[in-house]
């Protein structure tokens, strides 16, 4: 049932996409729809490729992994739409450019700044697109068994022909049937998992401690060796035979299965993870991100940083206002956006706790993001459970596509348009081999941390992206020099901060600030620019862009 769920998702997006072709004749209609979308059909657009799986599955195994101040994070996308809303959708609709590396040179009148935007747009397509990749593969391995690269194939070929063929028009059409196919299957289940967990959890919420014991007999596939803390003596069965483990400190190997029976402790995490917040223990329930670190505060302000700001530079999110008719079209497509994603993200509150009650063995294995498509076999069971778990499968596969659309496009337009300026024939040609580069890289990074991957993302693009648009957008005296150099700069420490944090995986403070540098880079990039630009000289015909940027649309 599951396999024909994303059958019928795959040949539809296809059929949908294939609606984009008779009117597909020029650069315009392929990168921005002819600019005749509207705002209600733009914003469903926006909304359908937004929701990625960091949001569709990320969010809530956030939840259960960090505790609720996770939820930091859907507040962090949502808010990046209203500081959007007032700074960028208007003016920058009235660029009259199709890319953003386009608005940098119709700005400030440099051809070589423009290319160095389409390689920062390459680099945070990149970030994002191949954790979509991944994670449809792992998800159709999860559900129907079929091995990982299938899923990962099947993914990159249906974007990649879908683009090719319709364009942007294609890609609107695509993104908003599948966000009102996300919120109807994201919504109804929830509601119906709530509704029949109902009982189980008033019990759980009324004696605590059950929230760290095996509800029944649960087997946990370990995916990467990892450090156990037994509270009691448990017999487990390792890979089918009973071994009795006393208290204390275990090892389990990669590719172990240890299956816990009914009532055993759910084990501490040790080594690196120890620091994370125990599902259902007090730091859990903290509102704040990273619980167990030493710097919570500095955690959660850095991660709002880089989801809110991040939000407003991604290339693929920007595009998306160039295909309104004028500036009010963009931002009535910005406010609509916002009501969307605000209902949608109300759910992933419901998913995470279900989560953290009835799965705590992804906790162990590190599978948290596949929490929402394992609940409902922990509620119900028979056709129930299948039927449940086909319409959410469905829906996580709808968002890998949305989003891979945009992302595609963006990056296509980046190749294609901005760096080597071509033709319509083109731009098809290169979405679909940008599809098939992807492929190989998602097959080599099937271990990637999905929500950490497109976090990094909106990291790159709020250090880089975000001061050029609000300072390009609102500020006469940019040039094209400090813009280079603040671009420069927010690159260079934000993805060097994460790489070296990486590598080097520092406690405490200054490894968080390496892992998550958003809070610091943001703020260099915006003074390098200021200060050089201070420093350089302003053409004369800045203020006649300006003006044409702020000048209020016809009735």
């Amino acid at each position: 049932m599951t396999a024909a769920a994303v059958v019928a998702l795959l040949l539809v997006t296809v059929l949908i996409g294939a609606r984009g072709v008779a009117a597909m004749r020029t650069t315009s209609d392929f990168l921005v729809a002819s600019r005749r979308t509207s705002p209600m059909l733009n914003a469903a657009a926006v909304s359908g490729e937004y929701l990625s799986a960091a949001s569709f599955l990320g969010v809530a195994g956030l939840v259960i992994k960090e505790g609720t101040g996770a939820l930091w994070y859907p507040v962090g996308f949502t808010a990046g739409y209203l500081l959007m809303l007032a700074l960028v959708a208007a003016p920058m609709r009235r660029t009259g450019a199709l890319t953003v590396p386009g608005f940098a040179e119709a700005r400030l009148g440099s051809r070589s700044l423009r290319r160095f935007c389409a390689v920062v747009v390459v680099v945070i397509a990149v970030l994002y697109l191949v954790p979509q990749i991944v994670a449809a593969g792992q998800l159709l391995t999860l559900v129907s068994g079929v091995d990982y690269w299938v899923g990962v194939v099947v993914s990159g070929l249906a974007v990649g022909v879908t683009l090719a063929l319709g364009g942007m028009r294609a890609a609107t059409y695509v993104q908003a049937f599948q966000f009102a196919l996300k919120l109807l299957l994201f919504a109804g289940p929830a509601i119906f998992l709530l509704l029949l967990a109902g009982p189980q959890l008033r019990a759980e919420m009324a004696a605590p401690p059950e929230f760290t014991h095996f509800t029944r007999e649960t087997p946990v596939d370990f995916r990467l060796d990892t450090d156990l803390v037994l509270t009691a003596p448990t017999l487990v069965a390792i890979d089918g035979v009973p071994t009795e483990l006393g208290r204390g400190g275990h090892e389990a190997r990669a590719d172990q299965v240890w299956t816990f029976p009914a009532g055993a402790p759910v084990p501490e995490l040790g080594g690196d993870r120890a620091s994370l917040p125990v599902p259902g223990g007090e730091d859990w329930a903290l509102p704040l991100l990273g619980t167990g670190d030493t710097t919570p505060v500095l955690a959660t302000w850095s991660v709002l940083v880089a989801t809110a700001l991040g939000t407003m530079g991604l290339p693929h999110i920007i595009v998306r206002f160039h295909t309104s008719p004028d500036g009010r079209g963009a931002r009535r497509t910005a406010a609509i956006t916002v009501a969307m994603l605000g209902a949608f993200y109300l759910f992933t509150i419901v998913y995470g706790l279900l989560g953290t009650v009835l799965t705590p063995e992804l906790y162990l294995s590190q599978g948290t993001d596949t929490a929402i498509v394992t609940l409902p076999g922990r509620i119900t069971e028979g056709g129930t459970a299948a039927t449940l778990t086909a319409l959410l499968t469905a829906g996580a596969f709808a968002a890998f596509l949305a989003t891979s659309l945009g992302l595609l496009l963006a990056l296509s337009g980046a190749l294609a348009h901005d760096l080597m300026p071509s033709g319509l024939r083109r731009l098809r040609l290169t979405a679909l081999a940008a599809s098939a580069a992807v492929v190989p890289a998602a097959l080599l990074m099937v271990r990637v941390d999905i929500s950490a991957a497109v976090t990094s993302a909106f990291t790159v693009a709020a250090s880089t992206f975000c001061p050029l648009l609000v300072l390009g957008l609102w500020w006469r005296g940019l040039t094209a020099r400090g813009a280079y150099a603040g671009m420069v700069t927010g690159l260079a420490s934000s993805a060097g901060a994460m790489a070296l944090g990486a590598a080097l995986a520092l406690p405490g403070t200054a490894g968080m600030l390496l892992a998550q540098p958003a809070l610091w880079s943001v703020p260099l990039a915006f003074l390098v620019m200021i200060v050089v630009s201070l420093g350089d000289h302003v053409p004369p015909w800045a203020e006649d862009t300006m003006l044409r940027l702020h000048l209020a649309d016809r009735d």
